[in-house]
């Protein structure tokens, strides 16, 4: 079973938690127990250095051993430490509380001692089962060793001291840790519960249910999936609804040419016997109408072809200003019937090309074609060809009724059909757009509703033969 993020995070919360109290209760425990050994050593030395510095003042003239006869209290008068007087080969000579041993004693404490320097030393002692902290430091006589002193203090009240404050100290630590796990599961609530609301609303946008939108709370990482969710969900709508705008609006264009196509070949085959101008009128509509079947198929399958990435340009050599006179002379007469004031500019400098030329010149038939379309009577189309630094620029200027601003942004969008379009697919501009992509330029539309309308066609001077 898959551990759902709020328990891993709450886990993950908890670990690193626990870990930082761990390191701090040791850190703490091992603090104190050093500050409390370390203080019960500064009082030990100070005591031990008080009867050394003493012995030193007023009894140096008599030997160790007379003073443990005559005076022996001098040691242990000023400290509650059990006491010992050695040798300097560490012979017992006499304790505080009566112990004997026979044998050299070598502790650490008095190693240090018999080299002339204070020792300390922590540990056990045969007679007693508590731990023990010795000080051992060299008796002198005008300077020279005679000697040792060491005072043993029993840790068992330190210890005790120690053990209650490490008690105190686990126990808050245990209660910041529960403290903190309920902090944890807080915020790994605050982090679960808009994550489980994205998804909620992601499962159902899954389903199609396209409406759904997921309810921005926080200004984060999860807000911003919220906001792509729902941006993800109004583009799948407005999708939606282009392609059934659409299918609806090539179902009429096919509609259309067919109905056309199968009238006349229906009134021409129950002619008996049609006169010469009937049938001429009938096969010259039932030609046009499927013409115009094909372009729209033609459009159908190149579309499909941008989509799945099947396009490949054929790019050779030509000269594209010999390219775009051949558009400007099958225009021309359209222009004419039409009214249409149809000028073309080109630079001299224009010459080869490398690119697909039959792709180049569907892109100025597409372009120009809607030019030709939305300039009434009267109007005027321009085509300005030259070069710049980077490019060849090709201009399309016209005085036609232009394009409302609210359809601007979209005329490039595949199915997209404006108010004023009477394009049959809608693809036009879409596929131009991806040819032009496809030969590493840009195409850029500006108009202005009731003014006109200017598209710029930029391909790379890179693929320009000089």
């Amino acid at each position: 079973m898959k551990k759902s993020i709020k328990n891993r995070l709450v886990g993950n919360f908890m670990l690193i938690i626990l870990i930082t109290v761990v390191i701090l209760e040791i850190m703490l425990i091992n603090g104190i127990k050093e500050y409390y050994y370390n203080n019960l050593e500064t009082i030990m030395t100070n005591q031990i250095e008080f009867s050394t510095d003493f012995y030193s003042r007023y009894f140096s003239s008599s030997s160790i051993e007379d003073i443990i006869i005559d005076d022996i209290d001098v040691f242990w008068q000023h400290t509650d430490a059990q006491v010992q007087i050695l040798t300097l080969d560490g012979k017992l000579l006499m304790d505080s509380l009566g112990i004997r041993n026979e044998e050299n004693l070598i502790y650490p404490d008095i190693e240090s001692a018999m080299e002339n320097m204070k020792g300390t030393w922590t540990g056990y002692v045969p007679y007693d089962d508590e731990s023990v902290m010795a000080v051992s430091m060299p008796l002198k006589y005008q300077g020279t060793p005679i000697g040792i002193i060491r005072f043993i203090s029993s840790l068992e009240q330190t210890n005790n001291n120690i053990f209650q404050i490490s008690r105190f100290l686990i126990l808050m630590g245990i209660i910041v840790v529960l403290f903190s796990g309920l902090v944890s599961l807080f915020l790994a609530n605050s982090i679960v519960k808009p994550l489980a609301e994205v998804t909620a609303a992601a499962e159902k946008m899954a389903d199609g249910q396209f409406k759904t939108r997921s309810r921005v709370t926080l200004n984060d990482e999860i807000g911003r999936l919220s906001n792509t969710l729902n941006y993800m969900a109004d583009e799948i709508l407005k999708k939606e609804q282009l392609k059934n705008d659409f299918i609806s609006s090539i179902s009429h264009e096919l509609r259309t040419p067919l109905t056309s196509i199968k009238g006349w070949a229906v009134t021409l085959k129950d002619l008996e016997d049609p006169d010469r101008k009937l049938l001429e009128d009938g096969l010259e509509i039932i030609e046009n109408e499927s013409d115009r079947l094909t372009l729209m198929v033609e459009e159908l399958l190149d579309f499909s072809r941008f989509t799945s990435g099947r396009v490949q340009l054929e790019k050779d050599c030509f000269n594209i200003k010999d390219t775009i006179s051949i558009i400007a002379k099958q225009l021309k007469p359209r222009a004419k019937d039409n009214k249409i004031t149809f000028t073309v500019s080109m630079d001299d400098d224009l010459e080869n090309y490398i690119g697909d030329e039959n792709r180049v010149k569907q892109v100025l038939l597409n372009i120009l074609d809607n030019a030709l379309k939305f300039t009434g009577e009267g109007g005027k189309v321009s085509l300005i060809t030259y070069r710049d630094d980077k490019n060849i620029v090709i201009e399309v200027n016209d005085t036609g009724i232009g394009i409302p601003k609210n359809d601007l942004p979209n005329v490039k969008q595949k199915f997209y059909k404006g108010k004023n379009s009477n394009s049959h697919t809608g693809l036009g501009l879409s596929i131009s757009d991806e040819i032009v992509r496809l030969h590493g330029g840009s195409l850029d539309i500006d108009s202005k509703e009731g003014k006109g309308t200017k598209v710029v066609v930029k391909l790379p001077l890179e693929e320009v033969v000089l």
